[in-house]
């Protein structure tokens, strides 16, 4: 069945970075866009990076130039290098695939904080 684990979230101080990691299986990861989501309480999940199975990338205004999507294939894995982090980047973050989508993971959760 399919599986998405998500790790690598922590408490940062604001400016700090973090790498997020995804391994997924269960499906053919290399066919897929993969995207990185983040929640808040009481909001939407919002798509924040995306990444195409030819790794042509895309991001929400709010982290371009700090965030970078990555992909490693061969490890069916997607990451998210966060760097500059700001408070309002706090959330839990999850991977998921771009198009359609498969069972939530159980998230990462990042802290940015003084």
């Amino acid at each position: 069945q399919v599986q998405l684990v998500e790790s690598g979230g922590g408490l940062v101080q604001p400016g700090g970075s973090l790498r997020l990691s995804c391994a997924a299986s269960g499906f053919i990861f290399s066919n897929y866009a993969m995207g990185w989501y983040r929640q808040t309480p009481g909001k939407a999940r919002e798509l924040v990076a995306s990444i195409s199975s030819g790794s042509y990338t895309n991001y929400v205004n709010s982290v371009k130039g700090r965030f970078t999507i990555s992909r490693d294939n061969a490890k069916n894995t997607v990451y998210l290098q966060m760097n500059s982090l700001k408070p309002e980047d706090t959330a839990v973050y999850y991977c998921n695939v771009l198009v359609g989508v498969y069972p939530w993971g159980q998230g990462t959760q990042g802290t940015v904080s003084s």
